[in-house]
């Protein structure tokens, strides 16, 4: 029986003994892609190849792909760790052929591969084909069919709807149809009681598909057409949990040495045994699923953050963490403490987490803390609405409230229900799938895109100038129109461009498209399935005219200023804090730059003192740009390149070397050092554990920083006369302020006793309830102390009536014995009725309330309103 290390390697064995290239697996997380934040297929990263953007270096690939599906069409986040086979992250193997190979080979080879290889048992594995659809015009796939009849009796090879057997990219792209894989793991009984056939695609958990065969023949058009791919693509993909629960006969991928290594150390650490109590059981099962999903995400560059993709991973880690905490009596962090056994069992497949340990450990520990501490504040926050609940009489919590704690305070449904339980009550379910749903409305209309067909023009690759050029004469080979928020867009691929297109924290250029007729305003550039994509909010007239492409040359070179800075700034953030300083993440636009690294304390003002005049002499010393494109990147990192993890490189790859800076980089760079003239940090901050951000400029924009900082010393100074030591001065006026302040403390609190003593002398007692009134000038804070230290005095029946005067408004102040309060008289509603006198309102407690006005005549009217409310007339 192989091991999972080992099944993993056979795989991409066998396929590379058929002529396919290993290839490594592409970051879990994507960048440079607006319609996906996660790889959730094997196909992700051969996207640009299979539309045609890109050329095909290699025919034939063979890979281990770590997948995420938690969002989206692929939304599988409520059953993990609930059923046997759903996952948030797992591992896709898969084999690829771009226009060679296609039914016969790909058929074949699975057959090969898993009776052969892996040897197992022929009668258990079904085969599915497309049906065809009237609908599409599209017949069954009996070329498939034909295939499979080689290796499989008729009753295994069964017909499959458009639903399960019809792959599509998406709502447009290439699309075709497949054929799955199915495996019955069921006992012998069961399989002869009831054929495997009958249980195919019915969701039994030990009926399960393990390989999808995709045939990629068509390209769906926007207009819901198919058109004939010119170069056919096979795309298959294989679940690599699936496919070890079946090599190792178990009825659970949990089961596996996937993940039972996992599982055990949670039980060590919780004192809890797997397999003895089913809510336990699920709890273990989330938190080993998890665990890798978080712990990749962070090797691939995404932190969790309350934003896109970082959002994602938060929700995930905090449901972790919320079954531990329900389930297992978990009070303080403990899922950081399982990485070694899981680097232990993926380290040697996937190095980054090795590598990344100690930014992993740091990162969970933190965020477990901080979750832990929320959800203490949910529990409080719900207490409070319990008790207000049992004090209205009610047995049912709003469901607004529920969603609240859940969207504002991260506190899930299920916990909150599992509280209320223990008190006999319930939560408003409808009210809380209404606002759940209102909240994914508005998400979906955020983010809704159409998109049209691309019209193409004239064949041809685009080719990017702006290395080299800031104009360059340009024909249009495509274009599209797109509508977002209800505005309409055009998007046009140029054959050639000087646009740096957005993508490695770079923002896209902007600029011109200018012909003899007319110039066209390009508003951004972005970078779409390897493509760039001008953006403008009009469609030339003259498509097929020649355009001269110019960018906005002055946002370039502000934007290559502050690009190049960073690169300054990582080398001397690692000189002078240290090698262990990697980049975590960048943003550059001609206004600003931000530089995300690891670090794991506050940066000193003093090192950010020599962090700036490191870059100041890099600056100074004016090194001349040399760059070396399409360099393999074995070449590149022996030159000393950096690669940054969460990347995806190309075995060529660009260097941008500045002296001793050297990095792999697709963006634009200034052509000396020189040319930025200075940086300036402007703020350093933690974003995340054992993650810092230096924000800074540049050139311009840090002369003009420091004209403004110099414009404030000249006016403090104007201030102070234009003393030689202003430090000394401010420092000498604010001990100044700070003594005078404790005198005037002083002389209040003797006011305080005085007034009260006054206010006391005055005190009557009526109708059985000792009556002090005041009217005069006054501020509210200030009586309101006095209220309190009177009141604290009285325990029989009191009640305190002030009116006061603060230059053009009125207060009125009524303070409640809690004997009164205990009669039914309230403060609150007293003073609410005698506003009116002032022409305002107010508010508070049964035993103390205010009310603020602008009528201050009515002041003494009021004063008696509340009076005669408490029978004192």
């Amino acid at each position: 029986m192989l091991t999972a290390k080992e099944t993993r390697e056979s795989f991409k064995a066998f396929f590379a003994s058929r002529q396919h290239q290993v290839v490594p697996s592409a970051p879990m997380v994507i960048k440079g892609d607006p319609t996906l934040m996660f790889t959730n297929a094997g196909m992700n990263q051969f996207k640009d190849i299979i539309l045609g953007n890109v050329p095909v270096r290699y025919p034939r690939v063979v890979d281990s792909q770590k997948c995420l599906r938690v969002s989206g069409k692929h939304n599988d986040l409520e059953e993990v760790g609930h059923d046997t086979y759903h996952h948030t992250m797992f591992e896709m193997l898969g084999n690829w052929s771009f226009g060679d190979y296609f039914k016969c080979e790909a058929i074949d080879w699975a057959w090969e591969y898993l009776t052969g290889v892996l040897q197992l048992n022929p009668g258990r594995l079904y085969a599915t084909v497309f049906e065809g659809s009237e609908a599409e015009g599209l017949e069954r796939d009996t070329e498939a069919a034909g295939y499979w009849g080689k290796h499989l009796p008729e009753s295994h090879i069964l017909n499959g709807n458009k639903k399960d057997n019809f792959w599509e990219m998406g709502d447009t792209g290439p699309c075709g149809p497949c054929s799955e894989i199915h495996i019955d793991l069921r006992p012998e009984g069961d399989c002869l009681r009831i054929s495997g056939a009958e249980m195919v695609n019915k969701d039994h958990p030990q009926v399960i598909e393990i390989w999808n065969l995709v045939f990629m023949q068509y390209n769906r058009k926007a207009d819901g057409s198919l058109d004939p791919l010119p170069a056919k693509v096979i795309d298959t993909g294989m679940g690599f949990e699936r496919l070890c629960m079946a090599i190792q006969g178990k009825t659970s991928n949990y089961d596996t040495d996937v993940f039972q290594p996992i599982i055990q150390r949670i039980a060590a650490l919780t004192g809890f045994a797997y397999g003895e109590n089913k809510q336990k059981d699920v709890a273990m099962r989330v938190i080993a699923d998890h665990i890798r999903t978080i712990a990749f995400s962070i090797t691939d560059g995404q932190l969790p953050s309350n934003a896109k993709a970082g959002y994602v991973i938060r929700r995930i880690l905090r449901r972790a963490v919320r079954y531990g905490y329900t389930f297992l009596d978990r009070r303080e962090a403990f899922m950081y403490r399982l990485l070694p056994v899981l680097i232990d069992t993926m380290g040697d497949a996937y190095p980054e987490l090795i590598e990344q340990k100690t930014l992993i450990e740091k990162v969970m520990k933190e965020e477990e803390e901080s979750f832990l501490r929320t959800l203490e504040t949910g529990i409080r926050l719900l207490d409070k609405k319990i008790e207000e609940a049992k004090a209205a009489g009610k047995q049912i919590i709003s469901g607004v409230d529920a969603f609240t704690l859940y969207d504002t305070f991260g506190f899930p449904l299920d916990l909150t229900e599992l509280i209320l339980r223990e008190h006999s009550m319930k939560a408003g379910i409808d009210e809380f799938n209404a606002e759940m749903l209102k909240q994914k409305e508005r998400a979906r209309n955020a983010a809704a895109i159409e998109t049209g067909d691309w019209v193409i023009l004239k064949e041809g690759e685009s080719r990017f100038t702006g290395y080299d050029f800031f104009e360059t004469e340009s024909e249009i080979l495509r274009y599209r129109k797109v509508k977002q928020k209800n505005k309409e867009l055009y998007q046009i691929v140029l054959d050639q461009t000087p646009f740096y297109a957005e993508k490695g924290g770079q923002v896209g250029d902007t600029g011109w498209l200018i012909s003899e007729q007319e110039t066209i305003t390009v508003i951004d550039t972005k970078s779409e399935n390897n493509l760039s994509v001008h953006l403008t909010d009009k469609l030339p007239a003259g498509l097929t005219a020649t355009f001269i492409a110019r960018i906005d040359a002055k946002k370039r070179i502000q934007c290559e200023c502050n690009h190049s800075g960073t690169h300054l700034l990582h080398e001397a953030l690692r000189e002078i804090l240290g090698a262990h300083v990697e980049q975590r993440g960048s943003y550059v636009s001609p206004e600003s730059l931000r530089f995300d690294f690891s670090h794991f304390q506050k940066v000193t003002d003093q090192e950010l003192r020599k962090i700036e005049q490191w870059v100041g002499k890099k600056i100074r010393a004016d090194f001349k740009l040399e760059e070396h494109r399409a360099l393999p990147i074995a070449k590149a990192k022996e030159m000393g390149a950096m690669a940054l993890f969460g990347e995806k490189y190309g075995e060529e790859v660009r260097v941008v070397k500045y002296g001793d800076s050297i990095e792999l980089c697709g963006g634009t760079h200034i052509p000396s050092t020189g040319m930025i003239g200075t940086l300036r940090i402007i703020a350093e901050s933690s974003i995340a554990a054992g993650v810092r951000r230096i924000e800074a400029i540049t050139a311009e924009a840090a002369e003009d920083y420091f004209f403004v900082q110099q414009d404030v010393v000249r006016e403090l100074r104007s201030l102070v006369n234009n003393v030689p030591n202003l430090i000394q001065t401010i420092r000498k006026s604010i001990d100044e302020n700070a003594d005078m302040k404790k005198q005037l403390d002083a002389y209040t609190k003797e006011r305080a006793v005085q007034l009260k003593k006054e206010i006391l002398a005055r005190a009557v007692e009526r109708n059985g309830i000792k009556v002090v009134q005041y009217t005069g000038k006054g501020h509210a804070d200030f009586m309101k102390d006095i209220a309190f230290q009177i009141k604290s005095e009285f325990k029989e029946r009191f009640a305190f009536i002030a009116g006061l005067v603060e230059e053009s408004k009125c207060t009125l102040i009524v303070m409640l014995s809690d004997a009164l309060v205990a009669e039914g008289y309230n403060a609150a509603q007293l003073v609410k009725n005698a506003a009116r006198h002032i022409q305002g309102g107010g508010g508070g407690q049964p035993h103390f309330a205010t009310a603020g006005g602008k009528h201050i005549d009515g002041l003494p009217a009021a004063t008696e309103a509340v009076a005669e409310s408490l029978g004192l007339k």
